[in-house]
């Protein structure tokens, strides 16, 4: 589970961001003033920083400065009211990934968090590869698969045949692809155990959720995003 640490002082934007993103399988704690997000850092660890620039004790800004003396790679998203581009050039030179501006969409806010952790999961030092496609996580580096939060059992073949889909970063997959490297054998027309192990997929990835993650385009294949 993706772990994110928000720096807002306002109590009702931090519990609805909270809120939101729990909603969508990520865990978040709050802190409210620059002085007691580096006192949460001594308690755990996160895998990217939101992090508003109007605070007391220590402003985002200084946050984030103090953030990248040590710690290079963890990426940071920084809110803030202001959108003058001077503003947004300082957020980037402080050593922020992203810079997003109030009042923003809390689905455009899950698109740049998601696409900054993509980023971070390509570069990360001991090569733990992860795969983020809207709430669902898979790490490759354990063969672990999770959507909001719960973790789902598949079978070898189901999780080849996933992983690769995942590995098309959306785009689609043949049948003769997935025949290759799932099975190791050449596609033959005549079976079905393709569109079976999707059905499989589609069953423990997609069923109770409101969005549908595996695609088929007819005649093409199957694409996950």
């Amino acid at each position: 589970m993706t772990k994110i640490l928000i720096l807002e002082d306002d109590h009702k934007m931090a519990a609805e961001l909270r809120l939101f993103f729990n909603n969508r399988g990520h865990e978040c704690d709050l802190v409210y003033d620059g002085g007691l997000f580096f006192k949460q850092l001594e308690i755990d660890k996160y895998d990217i920083y939101i992090l508003d620039v109007n605070v007391p004790v220590m402003n985002g800004m200084e946050v984030c400065k103090r953030v990248r003396m040590t710690n290079k790679s963890t990426p940071i998203l920084m809110l803030t009211a202001y959108s003058a581009v001077a503003d947004k050039v300082n957020a980037l030179e402080a050593g922020a990934d992203d810079y997003l501006v109030k009042p923003f969409h809390l689905e455009e806010l899950f698109a740049r968090v998601n696409a900054l952790l993509r980023r971070s999961s390509n570069t990360q030092a001991d090569h733990q590869q992860l795969y983020i496609i809207e709430d669902l996580t898979i790490n490759v580096s354990e063969s672990k698969v999770t959507r909001a939060g719960k973790e789902i059992v598949l079978t070898p073949k189901e999780y080849k045949l996933l992983e690769l889909l995942a590995s098309a970063n959306g785009r689609t997959v043949s049948k003769q692809t997935i025949a290759t490297k799932v099975w190791d054998i050449n596609f033959e027309t005549g079976t079905n155990t393709i569109e079976v192990y999707i059905n499989y997929l589609r069953k423990k990835i997609d069923k109770g959720f409101d969005r549908s993650l595996i695609h088929t385009r007819a005649g093409f294949g199957y694409s996950l995003k």
